[in-house]
């Protein structure tokens, strides 16, 4: 896999790319909770300029990128980026600090447009054997940085500073752009040569999604586990407080156990990737998670709810892995920007609802109740993937389903 180009040089770039970002992100973080003195205001306003892009530029990110040329495009998102970088820190050396959160918006924003680029240049240059194990290593590569990127991205603050680390910043993204440079001109197979406007294929991509089985039935059930996801994701303190007996501190341990875990996880999955087809892979991580939910939620023994997040954390790569992979296997290049613009927010937006609800929801049923429901409705969201059956696609609607 990596003897292939593509591969190789996206996933370089993406190491200095997710680097920057985990360093801008734990600095700003920081920065700003210092100067604020852990004002919950600022804090909860550093994580709508991260997230708030997702929901509103991600399709139009994908419209766009199905445009433009996809190594174009990938370069300038994060020459732009490392860019805005520089300007957020001449602004912040001139007093401007809330530069430091539209800096983060922008940047989060142009990421919308390199995501789907890069999704479009696995789907023309990969192999259809390899894309399952291509999609592992980019799980495997965010695992890592799920567990190092907070301690990298404090120990450059706190040993070297807000400005410092601005700059690091703007070196790894500028030299992900380099990197990117390096591939191959785009083709003009590679290029939108459609005279239709902008809305005009924003609303084709809506319809292709809806029109496909493969797709809509994909989309329903990361809906679905999105939710679920959503209903436990603020709950996860009180597991540690109120059923393990522990203080707050003893959070991050947890964290840490599920992050090793999905790291271990995406490198096992390299190796029997090809041996699985998707859509057993996804539902089967579907439903191991479900069962492991619904135990972290009623365990009372550390030993017990440590050893549910191992396996929870090392089947989460197969769930990110299998629906990218059929994402891709079941989509033409032509809509390749706008299917992953409309299908991977879906999970983020339902994520939210679900954390508006776990509160409330914690309160009539307790604890316990609410990782019940969020594993039992996981499992629904598995058992919609039955609808998707082997064979190849016919025509652009994709009814047959799924790709082998």
């Amino acid at each position: 896999m990596l003897s292939n180009r593509y591969v190789r040089t996206i996933i370089c770039s993406r190491v200095l790319l997710h680097l920057g970002i985990w360093i801008r992100n734990y600095a700003v973080l920081l920065y700003v909770t210092d100067l604020t003195h852990n004002d919950p205001l600022y804090v909860s306003l550093i994580s709508v300029a991260e997230f708030a892009p997702i929901f509103l530029f991600a399709l139009i990110g994908g419209t766009l990128a199905d445009r433009w040329r996809p190594k174009r495009t990938m370069v300038g998102s994060d020459f732009l980026s490392a860019v805005s970088v520089v300007v957020v820190m001449i602004a912040l050396m001139n007093g401007g600090w809330m530069a430091l959160l539209l800096g983060s918006f922008v940047s989060a924003s142009l990421s919308q447009l390199s995501q789907p680029s890069a999704m479009k240049l696995y789907k023309r240059h990969v192999p259809a054997e390899q894309l399952q194990p291509v999609m592992a290593i980019s799980q495997t590569l965010v695992a890592i940085f799920m567990v190092l990127g907070p301690v990298v991205g404090t120990i450059i603050f706190l040993k070297l500073g807000i400005h410092v680390s601005l700059i690091l910043t703007a070196v790894l993204f500028f030299g992900s752009s380099i990197i990117l440079g390096t591939l191959p001109k785009d083709s003009d197979a590679e290029r939108k040569a459609t005279g239709s406007s902008f809305m005009n294929e924003l609303k084709a991509g809506l319809s292709y999604v809806w029109s496909n089985m493969a797709l809509r039935t994909l989309c329903l059930s990361f809906a679905v586990v999105g939710f679920a996801s959503g209903l436990t994701q603020p709950l996860q303190i009180f597991i540690a407080v109120e059923q393990l007996g522990q203080d707050k501190s003893f959070l991050q341990w947890l964290v840490m156990t599920n992050g090793a875990a999905m790291l271990i996880g995406g490198i096992a999955m390299m190796g029997f990737a090809k041996k699985w087809k998707p859509q057993h892979m996804f539902m089967a991580g579907l439903l191991i998670t479900a069962v492991c939910t619904i135990g972290i939620g009623t365990s009372t023994m550390i030993w017990l709810t440590i050893a549910l997040l191992i396996i929870s954390g090392f089947v989460y790569p197969a769930i990110q892995g299998g629906i990218q992979t059929l994402m891709i296997s079941n989509t033409e290049m032509a809509f390749m920007g706008r299917v992953s613009g409309a299908i991977m927010p879906v999970f983020m937006g339902m994520m939210v609802i679900g954390m508006l609800l776990s509160g409330v929801l914690k309160n009539a049923v307790h604890l316990h109740g609410v990782y019940v429901i969020s594993g039992l409705i996981i499992i629904a969201g598995s058992l919609l993937l039955l609808r998707l059956r082997d064979g190849r696609r016919s025509g652009q609607s994709g009814q047959s389903g799924i790709n082998a």
